[in-house]
């Protein structure tokens, strides 16, 4: 949105309240400059669009769809539906957690960037650095996930037509429908990214399809199950209460393992943490989000449940389907082969949608990673575009890197599994780490300026949070059974420890140098402004673009402004040609200061 021409217009936000956007778009644009950083993306989404984006990459319903079998398996309805409202709850708190510190430190790199906060010690600054690998690692494998579900489910459609097709399970066959797909994601992004409004639009589009097709499935398969001959539904005991233990665990270790389903399809709404400086007004705006996004998962997910477990036919053919694939099982079973393969495709375009927003939200975390110099090659990563305002070389590493993860198709499918399966236990450790630091050092460092504020309620909210991050990562490292072979052992941990050695090779070639550290004169600029803001204050009668800038320049505060700012820029100067006045007039004209 330009903002050249306003003079103080007013415009109504998502809570009916009129708020100034000049004024909003400099308050945000201050808020940057306080956390170190300037503005380099565009503020294009809207809160409704940002709660489309952050409902369609947690896609609860499609997630329990995608993982039946593991919710089946272990507990049946029980663990599915009830473990479910377990998680709901332990998530909501870390979700409201993560919107109080997100509205005190609304920026890019999130839960890291938290921690360093207000662990402000070499020490803290290494956790941070732990976290943010740990939470872009956990972005990576999440979208390289998503990429795998969409392979199974495209070549399952085969499947449904063809059960004896000779491709089914061929390494090369799946590693290019992989490849494909992960080129469609980052190119639509790349293509998207020139036009502020196509990203918006596509979240909303795609919130709007999910919210659809979840009544479409739902009808679809009630319908049939209620009108067809030789159907019937499963008797509410079933549904509601049957326990089935596949796996030799002793059931109270099964009523927990059995929470990974849940776990999986209430995980990733740190999505809107990362796309934050997309988002105005993000101190009110974010945390609404985040909560809200949890809430309309766990609701959608529960009804959709209740659902499949009232139409299933036969449980045994659904478990053992022989496309690997018991909800695609499960509805063929219901509205027969022709109907299955339309809600099928339609399912799987819904998995698409979600793929590509989970690139999207992947790319700011691994840009703003970059941006405080946390990543290897962070000048290249780190570049935003100035005309399009987004970050390419992030999505464009991201990709490949997610690309090649495919690879391990063609000859270690096992390593494969375990790559795909440590999303979840990656982002729920980076949720965990910054909310107890936060009861660690104190709920009174919190910094100031946020507007989403726990209260009394918080520490108990903050400590439920943590027990259930540690509980549940323990719980997501166990293997299928107790007593598992080589091919049915879990070793997610294996690939969540080589990635912690990787990060912490980094962190001593690298990391430690550069991480979160400010170049002498970048700080004197960057206190310069957040000085100046603290002084004198912008009448909300004066113009101001999109960085906050104010154009009025005859008005006697902006003149303080401008000379307050020049003041400081002369005093940086070392000398006359020094690369120190290079490098400030540089920054200077970068950030329109």
């Amino acid at each position: 949105m330009s903002l050249s021409s306003l003079h103080g217009d007013a415009v109504m936000d998502s809570t009916k309240k009129p708020i100034d956007v000049g004024r909003q778009s400099y308050e945000d644009a201050r808020d940057m400059v306080a956390l170190g950083h300037t503005e380099e993306l565009t503020r294009k989404f809207s809160s409704w669009s940002m709660l489309a984006l952050a409902f369609s990459i947690l896609g609860t319903y499609g997630t329990f769809a995608q993982d039946l079998a593991s919710g089946l398996n272990n507990g049946g309805a029980i663990t599915i539906l009830w473990g479910l409202v377990l998680v709901f709850v332990c998530n909501l708190c870390v979700a409201l957690s993560l919107g109080e510190l997100c509205s005190a430190m609304p920026t890019a790199l999130g839960q890291a960037y938290w921690m360093h906060s207000l662990w402000h010690t070499p020490t803290g600054r290494f956790a941070s650095y732990m976290c943010a690998w740990i939470n872009t690692f956990g972005w990576w494998t999440l979208n390289a996930s998503l990429v795998a579900f969409a392979t199974n489910f495209l070549l399952g459609i085969k499947l449904m037509y063809d059960p004896e097709w000779a491709g089914a399970g061929t390494g090369w066959v799946e590693f290019l429908v992989y490849l494909g797909i992960t080129i469609v994601f980052t190119g639509f992004n790349l293509v998207a990214c020139r036009n502020d409004r196509i990203l918006p639009w596509f979240n909303n589009i795609v919130g709007i399809q999910f919210a659809a097709l979840f009544f479409i499935l739902s009808l679809a398969l009630l319908i049939s199950v209620g009108t067809k001959e030789g159907l019937k539904f499963q008797p509410a005991s079933f549904a509601f209460g049957a326990w089935i233990n596949e796996t030799g665990w002793p059931s109270g270790v099964v009523w927990f393992t059995g929470l990974v389903q849940a776990a999986y399809g209430l995980t990733a709404f740190d999505s809107v943490v990362h796309m934050i400086e997309e988002l105005p007004n993000p101190r009110v705006n974010a945390p609404r989000a985040i909560w809200l996004s949890v809430v309309l998962g766990a609701i959608t997910g529960f009804l959709f449940m209740v659902v499949c477990l009232f139409c299933i036919q036969d449980l045994d053919k659904v478990i053992n389907s022989p496309t690997g694939l018991p909800f695609m099982q499960l509805v063929q079973d219901c509205v027969g082969l022709e109907g299955a393969v339309v809600l099928m495709v339609l399912f799987t375009m819904n998995s698409l949608g979600q793929g590509i927003s989970i690139t999207t939200t992947g790319s700011r975390l691994t840009w703003g990673f970059a941006r405080d110099n946390g990543l290897p090659f962070s000048k290249y990563i780190k570049r935003v575009n100035k005309k399009w305002k987004v970050p390419p070389q992030a999505l464009l590493v991201q990709g490949i890197l997610i690309g090649l993860v495919g690879l391990l198709y063609l000859f270690a499918n096992t390593v494969l599994e375990a790559i795909l399966s440590v999303a979840t236990i990656a982002l729920t450790i980076s949720y965990a780490m910054p909310i107890l630091t936060l009861l660690l050092v104190g709920r009174n460092k919190l910094p100031a300026g946020g507007q989403f504020a726990l209260g009394r309620y918080g520490p108990v909210i903050n400590w439920i949070s943590v027990v259930y991050c540690v509980v549940t990562t323990v719980i997501f490292f166990f293997p299928s059974g107790p007593n598992p072979s080589g091919a049915d052992m879990n070793y997610a941990i294996a690939v969540f420890g080589v990635m912690l050695v990787v990060s912490i090779v980094f962190w001593v070639v690298q990391g430690r140098k550069t991480y979160l550290r400010v170049e002498p004169s970048e700080q004197v600029v960057l206190e310069a402004v957040h000085l100046e803001d603290n002084y004198v204050e912008v009448p909300g009668s004066s113009r101001v673009d999109a960085k906050g800038r104010c154009l009025d320049l005859h008005d006697g505060h902006a003149f303080c402004i401008m000379m307050y700012k020049r003041f400081c820029y002369l005093f940086s100067f070392t000398c006359a040609n020094s690369p120190t006045r290079r490098r400030n007039q540089g920054m200077l004209d970068r950030s329109g200061r």
